[in-house]
């Protein structure tokens, strides 16, 4: 399986034995947005989106994780310093745990999550493509970062101060997420059952989905304080 990935261009900063057994630990995924799920453009009238096979993805990844865990949900989220009214919907749509929206320090948002679902740092692995984001990379378990051609010394200093532990083949906008969520699939070794599963729509995938579909997603963001509270989301949302 490593050589799969490598021949991606995915890049094992930490071996891939370690992430491994780390993963062992992870029961939480968090997900920047522009520039993981999105290229991370922005303009008058411009809206980020996101593609369905990353939102499979994330989808497969929780199933695994539920199989691999007794039948226990996996605790998902966005963090983005950015408002990113796509990454609601998604969030939404997905069943996420939460989403946390413009925020300026993303380490202060884990440990908010953490609180929220009794968990503890290094039990999250987040997903992530950029200086903002390195605050929640210093203290998650596990970093996934989404490489960009653009920035090599930005991957250089990430790889440098141990913020990272695997680095993307996929760029942003090319399934990157997919990558990541594919590669925990496969250290969950579950990857083969849970496509099964999902293909013949079995009572294990539809206990689950079900129980997916029952989490309403929570939001939140900076006050003028910089504190972390409950975000109201305009009508229609």
């Amino acid at each position: 399986m490593k050589q799969q990935f490598e021949s991606l261009g995915g890049e094992f900063v930490m071996a891939a034995e370690k992430i491994a057994e780390k993963l062992i630990d992870i029961k939480a995924f968090v997900f920047d947005w522009d520039g993981v799920f999105s290229l991370g453009a922005k303009g008058v009238g411009v809206s980020s989106s996101f593609t369905e096979a990353d939102s499979m993805g994330t989808n497969m990844m929780r199933y695994s994780y539920w199989r691999k865990h007794d039948e226990e949900q996996m605790a998902v989220a966005i963090i983005t310093g950015a408002n990113n009214p796509t990454a609601i919907q998604f969030a939404q749509r997905e069943h996420f745990y939460a989403v946390y929206s413009r925020i300026h320090d993303k380490s202060r948002a884990i440990e908010h999550f953490c609180k929220m679902n009794d968990l503890e740092p290094y039990q999250v692995a987040c997903c992530f493509d950029d200086v903002n984001d390195f605050p929640m990379a210093r203290i998650c378990g596990l970093r996934f970062m989404v490489r960009r051609a653009a920035s090599p010394l930005l991957m250089d200093f990430a790889r440098d101060n141990q913020l990272c532990d695997y680095i993307t083949g996929s760029q942003s906008g090319q399934f990157a997420v997919r990558e990541i969520t594919d590669l925990v699939m496969g250290m969950h070794n579950v990857y083969d059952e849970v496509i099964n599963s999902r293909i013949d729509y079995d009572w294990q995938y539809q206990s689950y989905f079900e129980e997916r579909q029952s989490r309403e997603t929570v939001f939140f963001t900076n006050d003028i304080h910089r504190e972390i509270v409950p975000m109201p989301l305009p009508t229609g949302q």
